[in-house]
């Protein structure tokens, strides 16, 4: 029986890795498709090479369970309908091209099981963190990225080199290796994301993953990532670096260096004032930062439509992952008591 729970943890991880490639792989790829410099295919092989380097080098090293602090305990059973619930509404906003927060969507899950299970019982403050990352991190970074526009502009007027090639090369590096950074930051920091749901079903069974494990778990994350990249992450990368607004590479550029900044930021001065870093979505701050960087240029470049159909997908996330696992935990339960 434990081999059969192992191996339909091990599905569900890859099916999860699968999504966050499909729904993530938009953050670092972006502004260096949006602005032209690489295609979307060469700058998801990109992320994919970056991101398994990532996870073997320190993926291991952030390994963890399903839902640490938000409910008392999670059940076997429970963890399968939170990855289930949270696979089924990334799935499906990767293939409407929108880019959510996969940890958001594991979250509202947890929350939806935690109600459904202990009722009040759980930590609500999370979701006080969660309100204030839907504002804080774009907010953030559209700021920051209409400031860097607006200084890089001023700077390049002054000093007459903005039109060299020299120039216009350096900054399209500049933007490749901004990609490489943060896809290998990405595999180092969220393929226990992915391997989630293996790592708490192996040790509720007493089989928790030793360092040899650990690795192949982290470059069976990256796999699966890459594979979700490559098959749907397209659909949310088009929608993100084309149709929020027209970049070039000096907004590429902005962009990318504001939502950098924001993440590791929120990241590094909570930790040296309160002893933890603030989580915050990276989905959030890269849209944040594009806007930002696209008001800058021209307000009228801007497509509104297309920003509130983001928004609204980032405010559902919570609301229908709860809803959704609650709906499956309790039909399944109930079906499972009366069998």
């Amino acid at each position: 029986m434990d081999m059969i729970l192992l191996t339909c943890g091990l599905i569900l991880s890859f099916v999860m890795a699968f999504n966050m490639g499909g729904n993530d792989a938009a953050n670092p790829t972006d502004c260096v498709v949006g602005s032209e410099v690489l295609s979307i295919r060469k700058a998801v092989m990109l992320f994919s090479v970056f991101t398994l380097i990532g996870s073997l080098l320190q993926g291991f090293m952030v390994m963890k369970t399903i839902g640490i602090g938000i409910v008392p305990e999670i059940d076997i059973f429970g963890a399968f309908t939170i990855v289930l619930s949270a696979n089924i509404w990334i799935l499906i906003s990767s293939l409407l091209g929108r880019p959510i927060s996969t940890t958001h969507s594991i979250i509202g899950a947890v929350l939806g099981y935690g109600f459904v299970k202990y009722g009040l019982n759980i930590n609500t403050q999370i979701l006080v963190i969660i309100i204030l990352s839907w504002i804080s991190s774009p907010l953030c970074s559209l700021i920051l990225a209409f400031i860097i526009y607006r200084m890089l502009k001023v700077l390049i007027t002054r000093n007459k080199f903005g039109e060299s090639l020299v120039f216009e090369k350096m900054i399209k590096a500049l933007l490749i290796f901004s990609l490489c950074f943060s896809a290998y930051a990405f595999g180092a920091n969220d393929v226990g994301n992915a391997t989630g749901v293996y790592v708490t079903i192996a040790s509720k069974l007493g089989h928790l993953p030793d360092y040899n494990a650990m690795i192949l778990l982290a470059t069976y994350g990256a796999i699966g990532i890459a594979t979700g990249g490559f098959v749907i992450g397209p659909r949310v990368i088009g929608t993100v670096a084309f149709k929020v607004c027209r970049l070039d590479v000096l907004t590429g550029l902005a962009a990318e260096m504001s939502n950098a900044l924001v993440v590791y930021l929120f990241t590094t001065i909570p930790y040296m004032l309160i002893g933890y870093g603030l989580p915050i979505s990276t989905s959030y701050a890269t849209v944040g930062s594009i806007i930002g960087a696209g008001v800058a240029k021209s307000g009228k470049s801007i497509n509104k439509t297309v920003i509130i159909s983001i928004a609204l997908f980032w405010i559902l996330t919570v609301p229908v992952t709860a809803i959704l696992c609650g709906l499956i935990y309790i039909t399944s339960t109930f079906m499972t008591s009366w069998l």
